[in-house]
């Protein structure tokens, strides 16, 4: 039996892991191990690429894609793109109702800062190529991050804080940059920006293509098999 842990939600789960003496676990990134747990292997997310195309012509807009929640970073992502100025679009449910109507909410006019609400499948390519760069200001451990890889198949650089696995994530210098704090986010913005949206892609489909993930998980499944 193998079982892939997408992340935790306390540690109070971990004894139900342990007793698990039959399974072999695998981690979605190495900053999402727990150290109480033995792992067979680290398998990123692979995606669906053709469902997210590269984009050539984006828009001048940043875009913050994720749970409107301290954790995601929204009221700085905010403030990142006052300090760069450009415009704003801000994608995802209201997961904290006083947060939204006290940092976030009052800086929504539908110019500077836009919120559609939450993008589904049918909308994620569009809204995310249209991008020219997606701010993730984490303020936790994010233990892999869709969004940031679903970004760079669009061939839309990333702006991330160095938390959880964003260091595995993104390629500093290459889809991205990673910066320890919003001054440094809004600086990076027009670095970001000229990266070479192609590359992005291509990295995007060698490191998180779903046929990437399948390989790794068959490989996996034979070394277990073969003991």
């Amino acid at each position: 039996m193998l079982t892939t842990i997408h992340g935790f939600s306390g540690k109070r789960i971990l004894p139900a892991y342990i007793s698990a003496k039959s399974s072999h676990f695998v981690a979605i990134s190495n900053a999402d191990r727990a150290p109480e747990l033995s792992y067979a292997a680290t398998i990123h997310h692979g995606i669906d690429l053709q469902a997210l195309p590269l984009s050539l012509s984006p828009g001048d807009a940043l875009v913050a894609f994720g749970r409107i929640h301290p954790d995601k970073g929204t009221a700085q992502a905010i403030e990142i793109a006052r300090r760069a100025g450009r415009r704003l679009v801000l994608c995802g449910i209201v997961q904290d109702e006083r947060y939204f109507r006290d940092q976030v909410e009052p800086y929504i006019d539908g110019d500077r800062v836009s919120y559609p609400g939450s993008v589904g499948p049918e909308k994620r390519a569009e809204v995310l190529g249209a991008a020219a760069a997606l701010l993730h200001p984490i303020a936790f451990a994010e233990p892999f991050g869709l969004s940031v890889v679903e970004a760079m198949a669009c061939g839309t650089p990333v702006i991330a804080f160095p938390l959880g696995s964003m260091p595995e994530v993104v390629d500093d210098g290459v889809t991205g940059c990673l910066v320890p704090g919003v001054a440094e986010a809004a600086l990076a913005v027009e670095r970001a920006v000229a990266l070479d949206r192609k590359v992005i892609r291509q990295v995007a489909e060698r490191r998180f293509g779903a046929a990437r993930m399948v390989d790794d998980y068959l490989t996996l499944y034979r070394q277990l098999l073969a003991r």
